[in-house]
């Protein structure tokens, strides 16, 4: 199964693409989708077409994106839900089920303890994907929420994916 990670971002949006195969996971691709700069609703259009550039390219199977955390910023809270949204609009005008994680449990998953850093989420994605060099911090997270996707999503919907 080809699984798509998208770690959700206004200025940065990062993703990442995974082969899972039984317990066996590859790297397939990761980059970063770039929002510019001027208003707000160009900075979300821009993030919608290269992120359904990236799906067209890659062609997943599933989806995972990571939950929206509130911090004391609501504003840019607020901005990174919209962002949020864009994401799951590409996915779903794709088709794609999507997985949806919380950070702590992306970071459970991939690094073993749930307030882990992105240096270490890093690390870890890096020894689980052999050969892989993540384009950012963002992509690496993108690519950690597939790797938990490929860990936490069901046995029966796995096998609907395959056949």
């Amino acid at each position: 199964m080809r699984i798509l990670g998208v770690d959700p971002g206004l200025r940065t949006l990062g993703w990442g693409v995974i082969e899972s195969r039984g317990s066996r996971l590859t790297h397939v691709a990761n980059g970063l989708c770039r929002s510019g700069e001027g208003a707000l609703a160009d900075r979300l259009l821009a993030l919608f077409r290269q992120l359904s550039a990236v799906v067209a390219a890659h062609d997943p199977d599933a989806a995972a994106i990571e939950q929206t955390f509130v911090n004391k910023d609501g504003a840019g809270t607020l901005k990174l839900g919209q962002a949020r949204g864009v994401a799951l609009l590409a996915l779903a005008q794709a088709g794609l089920e999507v997985g949806e994680y919380a950070p702590n449990r992306v970071k459970k998953t991939v690094v073993g303890v749930g307030h882990a850093e992105k240096a270490q989420v890093d690390h870890m994605v890096r020894l689980q994907l052999p050969g892989c060099a993540p384009e950012g911090p963002d992509a690496a997270d993108a690519l950690a929420i597939a790797i938990c996707h490929a860990h936490h999503a069901t046995a029966p919907r796995l096998r609907e994916l395959r056949a």
